[in-house]
């Protein structure tokens, strides 16, 4: 019985997040190094915008202009490295663009979160960290929070899970790319923002190796990310 459910769910995951699909995106020398370059700078002037962006004080204005500087900056580092690819999939013995599957992952990945805020808000030093977060969606107006939110779930992986993954190269890019990912976060003072961001950088990360692209991260993020939005500050009271 365990093996057969074990069989069932490596087939289910399989051609999301473990068999990567045959592709050809090599570059040059030249190419790489350049790419390594500008990822080095957008990298350190990304985080540096994403510390300023959360500092800013619940319901100002400023964070909306704060958090469109940092996508602009993970959007543009992005498109000045090089190429970018949507990536495919296996789905019914076809490659296909992948759009339903890391829409459900996003799910899946925003009810293990939920069900982790039902520990944390019995647990006051992490529910005050989760609650420095949840601020600006409290106090904001919600269609800007939404639009900002939504806007940094796209550009944070057309940069982390393009950009940076294929400056990393072949040997171990999902786990470094993850690190990265966490370690940008750092800036902003908050560990359980840092959490977050390497379990959602590990999973986007295995879809990114998987399917060659950016589009299965991008769903994945924008799913989870609206998840959050709406059923955190639900669920975690200041």
């Amino acid at each position: 019985m365990t093996a057969a459910w074990l069989v069932r769910v490596r087939r289910a995951v399989g051609p999301s997040l473990i068999d990567p699909v045959e592709r050809d995106h090599h570059q040059t020398d030249q190419a790489f190094r350049r790419r390594r370059i500008v990822v080095a700078i957008t990298l350190v002037a990304g985080a540096v915008l994403l510390g300023f962006s959360l500092s800013v004080r619940p319901g100002d204005n400023v964070f909306y202009l704060l958090t469109g500087l940092v996508a602009l900056s993970w959007i543009g580092g992005a498109l000045l490295s090089g190429p970018l690819h949507l990536g495919r999939i296996v789905f019914r013995e076809r490659l296909r663009r992948p759009i339903v599957t890391p829409i459900v992952t996003g799910l899946v990945l925003g009810a293990v979160f939920v069900a982790g805020a039902l520990v944390v808000r019995e647990l006051p030093a992490l529910r005050d960290l989760v609650n420095s977060v949840l601020a600006h969606a409290r106090y904001g107006a919600l269609v800007p929070i939404v639009a900002v939110t939504l806007l940094n779930g796209v550009a944070e992986e057309v940069f982390f899970r393009g950009a940076l993954f294929a400056a990393i190269g072949r040997r171990h890019a999902v786990l470094i790319s993850t690190v990265i990912y966490a370690a940008a976060t750092v800036a902003t003072g908050n560990l359980m923002l840092v959490f977050a961001a390497f379990l959602l950088g590990l999973v986007v990360g295995l879809q990114r190796r998987t399917s060659g692209g950016i589009l299965a991260p991008i769903l994945t993020h924008v799913t989870w990310s609206t998840a959050m939005l709406f059923a955190l500050p639900a669920l975690i009271h200041s």
